[in-house]
């Protein structure tokens, strides 16, 4: 019979511990919950106008907690959902839109993120927004996971 530190059943612990450690990465907490998606928009639409415009972007209703739609060239609008990857189970942690139209920033931690992608630019986490796919002809963007 073993004895000791280094016995079978010790080894055995040690390791569930190691890697029950590196599995609980910090992006556990940074997930979005999924939601289904799937909406059109037609541009052309009155209330759709700032979307006509590279640059501009609009609030829109979905995902977990909103979408922003930004359009980001003259053939591609982006969808981010409007949680912030920062603490994304505190209630109302959302992102607005800042006055250049290019960043958004949360209500909780400090995190700004580009709207051309969702990426990171300041903030205590690297977790993008949440992005949903997008298909846009010219006039009918159309939302969907």
């Amino acid at each position: 019979m073993a004895s000791g530190i280094f016995h079978p059943v010790n080894g055995i612990i040690f390791l569930m511990i190691v890697f029950g450690a590196l599995s609980c990465d910090k992006t556990d907490n940074e997930r979005v919950p999924n939601v289904y998606v799937n909406f059109t928009v037609d541009i052309n639409s009155g209330q759709y106008t700032d979307l006509q415009l590279i640059g501009g972007w609009i609030y829109v209703t979905g995902g977990y907690r909103g979408i922003i739609l930004h359009r980001s060239s003259m053939e591609e609008i982006v969808a981010l959902d409007r949680t912030s990857t920062y603490k994304p189970e505190t209630l109302g942690n959302q992102v607005f839109v800042e006055t250049n139209n290019l960043i958004a920033a949360d209500t909780v931690g400090g995190m700004r993120y580009l709207l051309l992608d969702g990426s990171v630019v300041e903030g205590p986490v690297s977790t993008p927004l949440k992005k949903y796919r997008t298909t846009f002809n010219g006039s009918v963007l159309y939302v969907y996971n």
